[in-house]
């Protein structure tokens, strides 16, 4: 049975940054709260009939979902599980902003059901977090943190960027280490990229040297390491047994439900994969939750399940490959021995390992699909 999460996307901000080309849209007016979490659960009794099995995770993710109150996740908790079981150990991630949220609704959240928050820090350097147009600051991060941990959650993750506007490995360490003295159980560590669509791809910032950006790559994946963050993907790191539970069903493609303005989801029928896109701009998506639905033709399933398990750090198998895609293993033996000689995946039987240098260039690695 292929495991099944659930992403609830709340596509309203404070304020648009300007590196972010997620879909979120500044809040003008009042947060339509009610309404769109009516509209929320009308979408999963829609999409609830072609998942007849528990649910392992859910992610609450925008946008910023900590705009609403916990009133309303403890409403779609409660709702939901009517619609579709959740597993007995589900992960229930709500993503917060620390310049966006009303501390006290932290208990409220842990009331509702919710277990893990994921923090969207991005920098300790107050400097840095204008740059990024975040709109919270250093004091506001530490009453996140002071405020979770008092709330009873013991399984946060902290977003941190690095290659930001300027920055060398000093300032990078200093984060890290800023970081790893809260103790966070889980930290997403990744590198600014400039993604079309946004601000910062428009007007670039000056951005560090390749050669910088090297140091900080390799200096920051030994500091981790070293201070007990464990890597098991790309830009993924925690504690013993604290991996994402959410997001290692995405890499090991698995099933999700996509519910809320703009999200995708997956699902599996026999041999055959299909996505799904909901409507992308709130106020239509408040009209209308009807989805888009297409086969994924095998053509693309070979690459989008590269793309997912050679980002993870002990990779997937055969056949893993041959149960989620519904491709015989003899479809992706040519790119595996090429990826193989290249030196990006280790030697392979069953098992498929990325190297070092293919986590580095997992991109390049990606070129070599015919």
């Amino acid at each position: 049975m292929i495991p099944l999460g659930l992403y609830v996307h709340f596509p309203w901000c404070i304020k648009k940054c300007p590196y972010c080309d997620f879909n979120s849209h500044e809040l003008d007016g009042d947060l339509a709260e009610e309404e769109y979490v009516a509209t929320l659960l009308d979408d999963l009794r829609n999409d609830a009939p072609l998942f007849k099995r528990p649910i392992d995770s859910i992610f609450f993710g925008g946008g910023t979902p900590s705009l609403f109150s916990p009133q309303s996740f403890d409403q779609f908790l409660t709702e939901a599980q009517g619609l579709l079981p959740f597993n007995e150990k589900a992960e229930i991630t709500l993503e917060v902003n620390p310049g966006a949220l009303d501390t006290p609704h932290l208990d409220g959240y842990r009331q509702a059901g919710i277990n893990r928050l994921s923090l969207g820090v991005q920098s300790f350097n107050g400097q840095h977090l204008k740059s990024l147009g975040r709109i919270h600051n250093l004091n506001d991060i530490a009453r996140t943190i002071g405020a979770a941990r008092s709330a009873g959650f013991e399984n946060i993750n902290f977003d941190l960027m690095h290659g930001l506007p300027n920055q060398n490995w000093a300032d990078a360490k200093t984060d890290l280490m800023q970081a790893i003295a809260y103790e966070p159980e889980h930290i997403s560590w990744y590198q600014l990229t400039l993604e079309p669509n946004t601000v910062f791809y428009r007007y670039p910032p000056v951005l560090p040297s390749e050669a910088t950006l090297l140091e900080i790559y390799d200096k920051g994946m030994e500091l981790l390491a070293r201070h007990g963050y464990q890597r098991y993907e790309i830009s993924a790191f925690c504690q013993s047994n604290r991996q994402s539970k959410h997001n290692l069903n995405y890499w090991r493609f698995g099933d999700y439900i996509g519910i809320g303005s703009g999200a995708h989801g997956k699902y599996t029928t026999g041999q055959k994969v299909f996505r799904t896109t909901k409507t992308r701009l709130p106020r239509d998506y408040l009209k209308d939750t009807n989805k888009k639905t297409t086969l994924v033709p095998g053509s693309e399933l070979l690459l989008e399940y590269m793309i997912n398990a050679l980002r993870l750090v002990d990779g997937t198998n055969l056949r893993n490959f041959e149960d989620r895609t519904g491709l015989p293993r003899n479809a992706v033996v040519n790119f595996l021995q090429k990826a193989k000689d290249m030196g990006f995946i280790k030697d392979f039987t069953d098992e498929i390992v990325p190297t070092q240098k293919g986590l580095r260039f997992m991109d390049e690695a990606l070129l070599l699909l015919d």
